[in-house]
């Protein structure tokens, strides 16, 4: 059970009409200013999840700076490693790294490397990273995935161990997993100092009670929960259930994609393949509506403001320690600010 609840303020990634940095600084100082814990950014193959980061660091003093979720496939180790101590010195100690393995397609498909062994390249990936930022000796790593010095082929053997020239604020800046299978999220759990759920329901404990069995103190949770304050709920409902029928339908291959996979496992199988199938079928529209209302009803907070309320209780009652909330409606950043403090 979580004694505090935080807010987030979710930039995401930029879309087709990028917002301008005036804007975002607007955003996350207006954020600040209520009382909201810290400020995250994405990336998929669209903008990157450090740039916006380092415009709102001039203009903030408190927020903490979140990458949610930069992805490990578009950066070396000690590239992402570089990136978390030139965040944290920008922003006076507020950065915090969150890193995950994205899927096949875009893996393979944008970045051009392999997406084989997802859970050791992790494990191997997050070891390098704190070494790196930890500076006490030049990092060396024996590999598989990331072998430094590299000797491998193409090397003309000049390569030897290094340490980071700058010395990091921090050694311990912290860093979250993105992850949505089992094993993932066993792995954050033992190897992170927090993770990021894609869809996390407060209403199922079950789903995730055997990998959360194991949390040590201080491990944080941020959960990316959409929030409108509507009379009208179903309409309320409807972006939401717009997205999942984008991500569950066809964020990923027929035959691999971890949302849909997650949606199964949260007890809506029947519905989760048959979304995608509309949607692998052109019927985006149709896989839309057959997204389930109680499904996006759990997992967001929707309806008038003592139904948001009310539900806010069963978040409370989790080991859930952040609410990720998009949208730029400072009144409603505001209502959640008053709940939650």
């Amino acid at each position: 059970m979580t004694d505090k609840l935080n807010l987030g303020l979710q930039f995401g990634y930029w879309t087709a009409a990028p917002r301008p940095a005036r804007e975002l600084v607007e955003l996350a100082t207006q954020a600040e200013d209520v009382g909201f814990d810290s400020i995250w950014t994405g990336e998929s193959w669209s903008s990157d999840a450090f740039s916006p980061l380092a415009a709102v660091a001039a203009a903030t003093t408190r927020v903490k700076l979140c990458t949610g979720i930069a992805q490990i496939s578009a950066r070396t180790p000690t590239a992402m490693a570089m990136h978390a101590m030139t965040l944290d010195g920008l922003s006076e100690g507020r950065a915090c790294v969150g890193i995950g393995v994205s899927g096949p397609q875009v893996v393979e498909g944008w970045y051009g490397r392999p997406f084989s062994k997802p859970l050791a390249r992790t494990r191997e990936y997050v070891d390098i990273m704190r070494r790196a930022l930890a500076r006490d000796v030049p990092v060396e790593a024996p590999g598989p995935h990331y072998p430094l010095p590299f000797t491998g082929e193409g090397s003309v053997g000049l390569g030897k161990p290094l340490k980071m020239i700058t010395h990091p604020r921090r050694a311990d800046v912290p860093i979250f997993l993105g992850a949505e299978g089992p094993k993932n999220v066993a792995l954050a759990v033992e190897i992170a100092d927090g993770w990021v759920p894609l869809y996390f329901s407060p209403y199922r404990p079950e789903v995730y009670a055997e990998q959360l069995a194991a949390l040590k103190p201080g491990f944080e949770i941020a959960v990316n929960v959409s929030v409108s304050v509507d009379d009208d709920v179903a309409k309320a409902l409807w972006p939401i259930k717009a997205a999942l029928g984008f991500y569950i339908g066809g964020m990923g291959a027929k035959s691999r994609n971890f949302h849909t996979e997650l949606m199964a496992r949260m007890g809506y199988e029947e519905e989760a393949f048959h979304i995608q199938d509309l949607f692998f079928e052109g019927k985006r529209d149709e896989a839309i509506a057959a997204v389930p209302d109680a499904f996006a009803d759990e997992i967001a907070l929707v309806g008038p403001k003592e139904r948001i309320a009310e539900r806010l209780d069963a978040w409370r009652a989790t080991p859930v320690t952040t609410l990720l909330v998009g949208g730029t409606d400072p009144d409603t950043l505001r209502f959640l600010a008053d709940l939650t403090s």
